[in-house]
């Protein structure tokens, strides 16, 4: 049990499970977009404020600008005029109101780059000579905001634009306001607003896990009963199709492990079949030699031409099982992986020709013409003793189940990608219904008849394993009672696995 647990816990860890794919995926989905949207709010929040604050201070500052232009704030903040005296303190308590509306500082510099007034009252008399001032004295408005230090520093041109300097077409810049105002209600503001979306975040994550919980086990249930069904069926307590149609995916899976099921079911069907069909013929011989050795054993005076007549019989059971077990020894090899194919450079017309010169001496014994048609000359990469076997095997068969008087055409030619080897023939044919089980092992189509003749029902199994050897392909045509034609076709340059 401790053992599947840090097994399943490795697979969650390397993200090697769907159901953490799923879950990692959805949570990604749901929590990047909710992070994105806080950080957005608040810096939105921030640049929002800043830009209204800047704007609001701004227009106060231009009234003010106004005020003291009109009252020559500049040229007479030193006289002991009543008049002027009067003016000068109302603007300062103007100002002064002004920096304790926002917590700032104000400042005015004259021409002279002097500061005239400071309501902090530490700088008045020094001179200031900065980028921010010196753009302003140019005409230009600036502002900066510094969030770490939390405080946002602004210039407002004071300009003079009288009658006289209009006619003249210009304005001057008679002096310049430095203005430094707190942004700590900005940023106070923003605590507030993040500690409100942290909290929202948090609780739409937790939302979102639960989610990617559910959804990540809703969604992998089918690939577990698929793995369920799968089970059962590996540990024997089901042998039957599985069906799980949720998803197309599933559906696949399935239809490609009931196919996979059926192979294997017809697999293990053909293996029984198999070795009772390869007990049977081991059997058989054995029986008949114990048959004709207790037939002797019980003749107490038999005569020797009987014993030659019974030995001469146990000599040919025995010679049949030797085939019998020389075939099975052979389609054992054929079963065997392709690194055992020894492919070589071959002229398929000279091997024909070599098979055909040692096959024709059974042929003359049933009076049966071997004719051979030579198309074109073929050179291919094959395997030469497993290419012998296809050749005899199909040429000799050709002979065996013919007619007496017959013929047996064997016709070799080529394209540019693969050569046929054709074996036609005048014999007995194969009924329709046999054709899809000639290649089966031990199949005979008339067993008595192929009893008579000595095959082993083995041949055509073998070659046909070795055409597939070869990545080729073997069909028949046949027409009982007419004949058989068989085409091997098998590609001229050999393609491992």
């Amino acid at each position: 049990m401790n053992g599947k647990f840090l097994k399943k816990l490795k697979e969650l860890l390397l993200l090697k499970s769907l159901k953490a794919r799923i879950f990692v995926i959805i949570l990604a989905v749901g929590i990047v977009p909710s992070v994105l949207m806080r950080y957005g709010i608040v810096e939105n929040y921030e640049e929002r404020a800043v830009e209204n604050r800047i704007s609001t201070v701004q227009n106060q500052l231009m009234i003010v600008a106004n005020h003291l232009v009109s009252n020559n704030y500049l040229t007479n903040y030193r006289s002991e005029d009543q008049s002027y005296r009067t003016s000068r303190e109302v603007i300062n308590a103007e100002l002064e109101m002004l920096s304790n509306l926002y917590e700032g500082r104000v400042m005015i510099i004259n021409g002279n780059f002097e500061i005239i007034k400071d309501t902090y009252g530490i700088s008045e008399g020094k001179t200031i000579i900065s980028e921010e001032v010196i753009k302003c004295f140019q005409g230009e408005t600036t502002s900066h905001y510094d969030s770490e230090n939390g405080y946002i520093e602004l210039t407002t041109p004071i300009v003079d634009s009288t009658a006289e300097q209009e006619k003249s077409g210009s304005t001057a810049v008679k002096g310049v306001m430095l203005t430094s105002i707190s942004s700590e209600s900005i940023s106070s503001t923003m605590d507030t607003l993040n500690r409100k979306a942290v909290i929202l975040e948090a609780l739409m994550i937790m939302g979102i896990v639960a989610l990617a919980i559910i959804l990540s086990a809703v969604l992998t249930r089918p690939f577990n009963r698929v793995t369920e069904a799968i089970n059962e069926v590996k540990e024997g307590f089901s042998d039957e199709s599985i069906s799980v149609s949720d998803y197309v995916e599933t559906a696949h899976i399935v239809d490609a492990f009931n196919q996979l099921l059926k192979r294997m079911k017809a697999l293990d069907d053909s293996r029984q079949e198999f070795v009772a069909n390869v007990s049977h013929e081991l059997k058989t011989p054995m029986t008949s030699i114990k048959v004709l050795a207790d037939s002797l054993l019980v003749q107490e005076n038999a005569p020797a031409e009987l014993y030659r007549e019974f030995m001469g019989d146990i000599v040919s059971e025995i010679d049949r099982e030797n085939q019998i077990i020389t075939d099975l020894l052979t389609l054992v090899k054929m079963d065997k992986k392709v690194q055992d194919m020894n492919i070589v450079s071959l002229d398929i017309n000279e091997l024909t020709e070599l098979i055909l010169k040692r096959l024709r001496p059974i042929a003359r014994k049933k009076d049966v013409e071997v004719v051979f048609e030579s198309v074109r000359p073929v050179v291919a990469e094959v395997d030469e003793v497993k290419m012998t076997l296809i050749m005899t095997n199909l040429v000799e068969n050709a002979i065996k189940y013919n007619k007496e008087h017959g013929w047996v055409k064997v016709v070799v030619d080529a394209d540019h990608q693969f050569f046929t080897f054709e074996v036609s023939d005048s014999g007995l044919g194969i009924p329709e219904e046999s054709l899809a089980h000639i290649y089966e092992r031990f199949y005979r189509v008339d067993k008595s008849h192929s009893r008579e003749i000595g095959g082993t029902g083995l041949g055509l199994a073998i070659t046909k394993s070795a055409v597939l050897m070869h990545r080729g392909s073997i069909t028949v045509t046949s027409t009982e009672g007419e004949g058989s034609c068989f085409l091997v076709k098998i590609p001229l340059t050999y393609i491992a696995q």
